[in-house]
């Protein structure tokens, strides 16, 4: 912790917008000698809109008293996730990346109601103040304590109708509990008559975490996806979307396997019945829903890309980067390079899609 504050000390210091432990906004625009990247096809400026980037913000993270130091992932990137308004823009440019719509993973699920409601209101207070310096890069999900459905419910019509929050992030389940369960129902409720996204970001499958020690980090590279993966395939086969036609979804990380190996849920019904409800009657193939969900594209390759594009429709795929940690190099370069997308294909994903989806003014 001590280490993180000296960082966040010398990094004020250098002139950038801090977000510091006091709640006060330190806002000094420093000029960056980087050009900035723009992005053109056939001759046209093109928005590129990132709907999958971090930050942290301390004082919320010290509400977590004891449990403070768990909060930050072991990874590479982690001093970024505190924001410098002029490093985080420089690093934005380079990417190509006009604007970014910041989220939070949530780590107070396990808190009391008056420490998660803190928590939660700090972050998307500031959420508000950086949107309002930079309306033009910054957009944000709210941060909402799911696990009092309740109060979660005030909590996103207040970011939205109050703050101009774009809609909430939620974890892939809330302490283990599915929120396609009846309970969470007021909440998807809510953002789809205030007509806002949700965005589902995994945090592992905590029931396979023995099956996940050893090399290769298994607990993110296979449990988040696959957090992802059961969160949707939960929302599809318990009737959430035909209770919610208008409900809007954006999975992080391609939605995990389910734009893989989707078409065998297609046949799961018809060969084992005993296991499916005959309670739930879905009014359509669960493929089809898959033209409801919304999926980031940090899928890694152009093939990858390619095929989750064939499964979903490019309607339905927006630029994610998991940014400030370093999963790609150069997210709009991934979707440029994918040759089997028509121009009219790479322009919705790289923006156009999340602008009408998100409502949001990158202008």
């Amino acid at each position: 912790m001590n280490a993180r504050r000296n960082f966040l000390k010398n990094a004020g210091a250098l002139g950038g917008l801090m977000f510091c432990s006091c709640g006060m906004l330190d806002h000094a625009m420093a000029q960056t000698s980087n050009p900035r990247r723009f992005t053109t096809i056939a001759g046209k400026r093109v928005k590129t809109v990132d709907t999958h980037a971090h930050c942290y913000f301390q004082d919320a993270i010290d509400l977590m008293g004891k449990d403070a130091a768990s909060v930050l992932p072991p990874v590479k990137g982690v001093p970024d996730h505190f924001i410098v308004l002029d490093n985080r823009l420089k690093q934005m440019d380079e990417l190509g990346i006009d604007m970014q719509v910041l989220s939070i993973n949530p780590f107070w699920y396990g808190k009391d109601r008056e420490t998660a409601e803190a928590i939660c209101k700090i972050n998307n207070e500031k959420f508000a103040e950086l949107i309002a310096l930079k309306p033009d890069r910054f957009a944000a999900f709210a941060c909402l304590a799911m696990q009092f459905p309740d109060l979660a419910v005030l909590q996103l019509e207040h970011a939205v109708k109050k703050l101009g929050l774009s809609g909430a992030a939620i974890g892939g389940t809330v302490l283990g509990q599915d929120f396609s369960q009846p309970k969470f129902r007021p909440v998807l409720a809510k953002a789809e008559e205030l007509g806002v996204t949700l965005f589902i970001h995994p945090q592992s499958t905590p029931q396979l975490a023995e099956r996940f020690k050893g090399n290769g980090w298994l607990s993110n590279t296979i449990g988040n996806p696959l957090d992802t993966t059961i969160a949707l395939e939960k929302l599809i086969y318990e009737g959430v979307f035909d209770k919610l036609p208008k409900l809007k979804i954006l999975a992080a990380h391609g939605g995990g396997y389910l734009g893989s190996y989707a078409p065998r849920m297609d046949r799961s019904c018809f060969v084992s019945p005993q296991n499916c409800d005959p309670t739930i009657v879905l009014r359509k193939k669960p493929t089809e829903y898959l033209r409801q969900i919304y999926f980031d594209s940090l899928v890694f390759t152009p093939e990858a890309l390619r095929h989750l594009v064939a499964q979903v429709g490019a309607s339905q795929v927006m630029i994610g980067t998991d940014h400030p940690i370093p999963w790609v190099d150069d997210p709009v370069g991934h979707v440029m390079s994918t040759a089997t997308l028509t121009d009219s294909d790479k322009q919705a994903i790289l923006g156009q899609n999340a602008i009408r989806v998100l409502s949001l003014n990158p202008n």
